[in-house]
């Protein structure tokens, strides 16, 4: 069992009198597309968003209450604790209380995906037994779980070994596709364009197959990413959350960007022109040896040929 991804939520699921402790992990992988802050072209600083009122300036976080506009202009404010003290089962336990087939449900409902694990090896056991008996018997559960102070409704289905949970969507936040599409004519398709589309259809339907598409915006960005690091266009950035001056390891996070791709070395020569030539020759030694592992080896072994 991997123990090292983030647990997202812990809790039960429960069927009947049946209780087993699992926890939640995020089925999507973190920083699939690179992710860029807002920075001051002029001050090389980051920008910051503040929470404020006019006229008042910053408000603390403390003096934050929560507002609920029940008609235009009056709000009835709730501190934190009274919201946590609304009392939901499904805060804590995920309730299987529905077992529908998989094409009951419209693919408009389904929300964001987390895999199920078991909580412990004594977990274990009613775990498989309900992954098993939702495959048998070809069934999606239903049932509610709270996550982030908001009750979703979620579906349970098998996925490869484990169990995959999915948000769903209330029906009140969906909108009525007859509403949405009543402005399309109503006339019928040309016999001849449609068998033409029909055919198209056709000669181009197969298996699913994920790994058949790229994210092509991604991989764009990780390799603009790549340039300007190469060329020396990364700069020191201020980072007033975190206490005294701090200088960003750009190759670490050009590494984790890149997702251990070839990177480049990034050459400050205002450093380098500063120290005596004994010195700059230990220091180019010390760095080949130290990021060594951290290049391809084509690359690490011409620089030394080089050397």
């Amino acid at each position: 069992m991997a123990e090292s991804v983030r647990t997202f939520w812990k809790g039960y699921l429960r069927l009947a009198l049946v209780t087993i402790p699992v926890r939640l992990v995020s089925a999507e992988k973190a920083a699939a597309t690179p992710r860029f802050h807002q920075i001051d072209r002029k001050s090389k600083q980051r920008i910051r968003y503040s929470k404020i009122v006019p006229g008042k300036g910053e408000v603390a976080k403390n003096d934050i209450v929560m507002g609920y506009e029940v008609e235009p202009g009056n709000y009835v404010l709730f501190e934190s604790d009274e919201l946590d003290a609304i009392k939901l089962e499904t805060k804590h336990t995920i309730e299987l209380k529905q077992f529908v087939e998989a094409d009951d449900i419209d693919f408009l409902y389904f929300e964001k995906p987390y895999y199920v694990l078991p909580d412990g090896d004594v977990a274990e056991e009613g775990y498989i037994v309900i992954r098993d008996a939702l495959k048998a018997e070809n069934k999606i559960a239903i049932g509610q779980l709270t996550l982030r102070g908001r009750e979703n409704l979620v579906a349970l289905y098998p996925g490869g070994a484990g169990l995959v949970l999915e948000t769903l969507r209330y029906r009140e936040e969906i909108k009525d596709a007859d509403d949405v599409f009543s402005g399309l004519g109503r006339e019928k398709s040309r016999a001849d364009m449609l068998k033409m589309a029909e055919e198209l259809i056709r000669t181009r339907s197969g298996d699913f197959d994920p790994t058949e598409f790229r994210n092509h915006y991604a991989e764009a960005l990780r390799d603009l990413v790549k340039q300007k690091v190469e060329s020396g266009g990364a700069v020191p950035v201020e980072d007033d959350s975190a206490p005294g001056a701090k200088v960003i390891d750009f190759m670490e996070a050009l590494k984790r960007s890149l997702k251990g791709e070839e990177s480049g070395t990034v050459k400050n020569a205002k450093k380098a022109n500063k120290q005596p030539p004994a010195a700059k020759k230990t220091t180019r030694a010390t760095s080949r040896k130290t990021t060594a592992k951290q290049k391809t080896r084509s690359k690490t072994t011409g620089r030394k040929k080089a050397s």
